[in-house]
Order: structure tokens, then sequence, then C-alpha cells
């Protein structure tokens, strides 16, 4: 049995049947795995079948925490959803956090896995060992914070923490999020799994305390890693004051602040419009996920005009998408987009970035007044913005025809429409234009849930960090290397330990794994090294890998779209900067060779046997896929 930071139990809740079992963390999965998207994309491989629907029966949703979660190490409060991507067909996997993903544990759980179809609109109940199935007749169709302010009343409990789908989930948008509080298991569309199965919401209270295995050492790690917050001179100087809104100036001075569907990036300026002056005059207060002394998250409201009152926590990936993307120049309308979002439960990167691809179609005259419902789709349009993510969410009228995404969107109207889709293997892409950003570039590319920023971040190229080694953003030579050694580390620091991304950037780049070692062993007693923690990361994505080729991915799918590939950006500091097709393919090569695959993209026996999944290179032996 595992000496701490783990409850030892996992919740297997099936829907059709409305029964629970639990069983036993077993301590081989704690150790190759970690955690969150460990256990996640683990249960993924082994228990989802190849070519299963999306939105059928087949599909499961997997909400993981990890070993640091629950604990007071700070900013640890995460937790992945894991399923397979209604919109893409890869690994769908989001992290989130707020205080639902430490309330799981403190209920009992390190992971629950969701299977099955409920017959009629359910919710879970899911306190201190116990376990209901609940009807939510009465809850279908709310927007997601009217259900979690309705099922506390209902239960009379305001300490319950609640995840649920607004009513995009209900009508299998692709775009859905997951929501609890301000806070979503957003893109890959896994609100549409949660909507397939008819569960409505998950509500869970405990009050377990996650036991440490060496409170000594657990205590030292705390206070290194604590140390290196307080010397980091961007995390509490500017990040703790200006949250992420930060990045926008930051990525306009490099020339890579996307704009206008990837026509304008380093033409289009942020200034007086979504700058970090015009973000600090809407700002309300901070808000905190449990313990975390940073509290990055600024609640924004809009303090005059048509929107006034509109109250949200609009992110940089918020102003780019209902900003910079869409040429709208108010923050008024992108506060209440963002909103709008939250309430009925689309993911607001995804939302943005069809509402962007939208526009150009309209004004290239692809699309017209008569195809959106009288709606004038132009750049800027803020208030056609809002309404067009209204109808998405509901599949209302010409929204219905979006409501899938870029992709969905562009094989539906034919012709040209796909050249001017940007995304990464079905997944919009976010708000970094990576002709700028080599490294970055690669690693969306390659990205096991498609154009992910979060699963490989070059902060090296973003912030100038020089860990592990400085690098010339410009170049391609080196960043198939970088590229894995990113998506590796973030795996296992960010997305299994858990922890959050912004500490990794900003605060703990250079003893990351480190870091991560000395905090799991702390809490758990596992004894790992730092070398052993980075195989995890490894180890994940390999499986992640391995599920992706199962569905028919290969290395024609490891693309950006056409347009940063053939147009170089016209203005600003990355003036005449773009990723051609051979510049990708030096890039693939190393970076395939760098992680002990073959030069078209495979999977080898060899590097699966290394990680300890036999089985797995057995599976896709007698498949012909390696």
């Amino acid at each position: 049995m595992i000496a701490g930071g783990y409850t030892g139990r996992i919740l297997r809740a099936n829907l059709t049947t409305k029964t629970f079992a639990e069983e036993t963390l077993d301590e081989r999965l704690a150790r190759e795995y970690i955690g969150g998207a460990g256990f996640g994309i683990y249960y993924l491989y082994h228990e989802v079948p190849a070519k299963a629907d999306p939105l059928g029966p087949e599909n499961k949703l997997i909400f993981a925490s990890g070993p640091l979660c629950g604990t007071d190490a700070p900013c640890a409060s995460r937790m992945s959803v894991t399923g397979k991507s209604p919109l893409t067909g890869a690994v769908g996997m989001a992290m989130t956090g707020g205080h639902f993903p430490a309330e799981l544990k403190f209920a009992g759980y390190d992971a629950m896995i969701i299977e099955g179809v409920a017959d009629e609109p359910t919710y879970l109940l899911i306190k201190n060992g116990k376990v209901l199935f609940r009807n939510a007749r009465h809850l279908w169709g709310m927007s997601s914070f009217d259900c979690q302010h309705f099922i506390k009343n209902e239960l009379k409990d305001e300490g319950l923490r609640i995840a649920c789908i607004g009513p995009a989930g209900e009508n299998l948008s692709r775009l859905a999020a997951i929501i609890n509080e301000r806070h979503a298991a957003g893109r890959k569309g896994l609100g549409a799994v949660m909507g397939s199965k008819n569960l409505k919401a998950i509500a869970v209270r405990g009050d377990d305390p996650v036991p440490i295995a060496d409170k000594e050492a657990f205590t030292k790690a705390k206070t290194r890693m604590l140390k290196a917050m307080k010397e980091s001179p961007v995390l509490y100087p500017a990040f703790a004051k200006l949250g992420t809104p930060m990045v926008v100036e930051a990525s306009w001075g490099l020339g890579t602040l996307p704009a206008k569907n990837w026509t304008a990036t380093g033409e289009w300026s942020p200034n007086g419009r979504i700058d970090v002056e015009s973000n600090d005059k809407h700002r309300v207060t901070n808000e905190y996920c449990y313990q975390c002394p940073v509290g990055c998250s600024q609640l924004k409201m809009v303090r005059g005009g048509k929107h006034k009152g509109a109250v949200s926590v609009p992110e940089f990936e918020s102003m780019y998408c209902f900003g910079s993307h869409t040429g709208v120049e108010s923050l008024d309308p992108i506060i209440l987009a963002d909103r709008i979002c939250d309430e009925l439960g689309i993911d607001s990167i995804s939302a943005g970035v069809t509402v962007g691809f939208a526009m150009e179609l309209f004004e290239r005259g692809i699309i017209t007044a008569k195809d959106t419902d009288g709606l004038e789709l132009k750049f800027g349009n803020g208030d056609a913005m809002v309404e067009m993510i209204r109808k998405m969410a509901m599949k209302e009228g010409f929204g219905a025809l979006f409501a899938d995404g870029v992709r969905a969107a562009a094989e539906r109207i034919g012709g040209d429409a796909g050249l001017y889709a940007q995304h990464v293997k079905g997944l919009e892409m976010p708000g970094y234009d990576v002709r700028g950003l080599k490294a970055h570039g690669l690693s969306l590319a390659t990205a096991y849930t498609g154009a992910d920023h979060n699963r490989g971040y070059a902060f090296q190229e973003v912030f100038g960090i020089p860990e592990p080694y400085p690098v010339d953003r410009f170049a391609i030579e080196g960043k198939g290397k970088l590229t894995r050694w990113n998506q590796d580390a973030r795996c296992v620091t960010c997305d299994c330990a858990p922890m959050c991304a912004f500490l990794m950037d900003m605060a703990v780049p250079g003893i990351a794994l480190e870091n991560t070692a000395d905090l799991v062993n702390g809490v758990s007693g596992l004894g790992l090294t730092p070398r052993e923690v980075e195989l995890a990361g490894e180890r994940v994505n390999n499986l992640a890998k391995a599920f992706n080729t199962r569905e028919g991915f290969t290395r024609a799918d490891d693309i950006l779209p056409a347009r940063l590939m053939t147009e170089p950006i016209k203005e600003g500091a990355s003036k005449g900067q773009y990723i051609p097709q051979e510049d990708l393919d030096s890039m693939l090569d190393e970076y395939y060779e760098d992680r002990g695959w073959t030069k078209d993209g495979r999977l080898t026996k060899g590097k699966l046997e290394e990680l300890n999944l036999r089985v797995v290179a057995e599976e896709l032996a007698r498949a012909g896929l390696i």
C-alpha cells in the first residue's frame, strides 16, 4: 500500500446499470503514471476499444487527480478529464483547476471512471464513499452556473463542488466543455461526451485529509518551491497582479499575437484595446484555486454601455480568440463572450477561433448574410460574435453549421473553406502565431491532442527562459529535441503530479523534474528519481501516441494549417517568418529520432519495451501498426 498522497481508491460508476464499484489503486500504476493525465490515458487506452464512437456507449470519461492534489502543496488542485475526443477522434485530455479536484480527493478517490449511458438525465452525488444516481430532468437545459446553484440548494449543502455541462454539452456540440465553478475542462469536446451519456453533473463532498508519507521531506520540498516562487522575477511582481492577460503584450512584442484569423499578425495592435491597461480598468478582484497563493484568475466586469454588468474571468486565450483573432477592439464584448461560453458550456478557444474563421469566410463572400441568419459577420463585430457563440452552443440556425468546430464546418461548406480553417488534427489553434515560435509550432503539430499549447509549451521561445538551454526562436535546428523535452517534462510535472503549468514556466523551469520528484516522494514515499519522473512523462506521451496510432493517425497528421506554412507574417517583430513544409519535415525528423520512433513517425517495439509498455507493443504489432 502506498504510504501517502493517494487515497488508494478508484471509483467506477456505470450509468447504464446505475451501479458503482471501488477498485484498489495499483502501486505500479502510481509509480509509472503518477496520476492525472497518466491515469486517464492508461485507462483510455486499455478500456476504450479502437474505432469506438466518441459519442457512443463504449467511450468513457476518466476524472483523475494526482498525489499532490488535496495537500497544501501550492497550486496543485488540478485534475485531468480524459476520453476519446469527438472533435478530433484522438486522445481527448483536458486539465482543470479550482476546488473540485481537491474535493474529489477528500471524498476518497484518486480517480473516477464514468462508463455506460443513463436512460434519462442523471447527476452523480459522491459524498464520503457514498455514490447516488439522481434524476436530473429538472436540470436539463440549465446553464452551468444555474445548475451548480440549483444542486447546492436542492441538497442543502453549499460546500458541494460540482462539475457539469451546459446546453452545448446537452446538444452534443463537439466544442462543449465541462464546467466546475468558473473553471473549464475545455477543448476536445469532452462536454459532448458527458452529454452523450445523459450525465448533467457530478457533485462531490468529502472530509478525508490526504495522508502525507514523510512530512519532513514534503515540507522541505514545499519550502524549496515556495522560495523559487518568491524569487521569480515574474510570478508575483507581474503575473499575480496582471494574470495571463500580461501575455497579450508579451506576444505582441514578439510579433506572434494572431489577428483576424491569422491574416494580420503583427499588424493588429492590442494597445488601447485588450492590453494590460485596458484589462486593469475592468478588474474587480483575483480568484484563487484551492491552496493557491498566486490567484492569477482575474474577475472582470463591464462597467458601462449595453453589456454593463457582465462578469467573467477572461484569460489570455480569451483576449486572443474573442479579441485579436476576431478583430474585436473592446473588452466589453470579450468579457460577455467569455461569460456566455462558461454559462452554455462551450470551449472559449475553439468557439472564438470558429467565429473568426466564419468572419473570414463572410468577408471573402464564401458565406453571406443569407447563410448567417442576417448577421454581419465582419471582423470587429463584437455583437455578431456574441450572438454566433450562443447559436453555436444551442445549435440554432446557422450556428448548427459551426457547432462542431472549423474542420467540420469547412467540410460542410466545401470549396476553398478548408484553406482558412486554423486547426491541427481538428483542434482549433491557440493564441500563439508559431510562425515566429518554431519549437512551439512543432509541439502543436505533434501534441497527442492536436493544437494544444499546454501539452508542450515552449516557454524558452515565448518568455526567453534559457532552460534547459537558450534557444533562437526562429531557428529550426535543435527544436525536435527541445520539443520532446518540453512535452515529457510538462506532462509529468503539470498534468500528472499535478501542478499549475505557470509554475513550470515562471518559477521552477530549471528544477522542474527534481522539484516534482521531491514533492511526489515527500507526499507518497514512492522514492522516485528525477529520471524516473521524466520517464513517466515519456511513457504517458508514448501511450497516448499508441492510442492515436490505433485510431489511424500517422505522420501526415503532424501538420500545421496551410496559412502558417505558406504565408509569411507581414509585419512586426516576426516579419517574414513562416514554417514551410521542408522546415517542418526537418524538425519532425529530429523529433521522431529523439523519441526513438521511425522516420515516418511510427512507434517502435524497442521504445515501447524500454518504457515497460510491452503489452502495448504486442497489441500494435498484431495489428500491423509497428
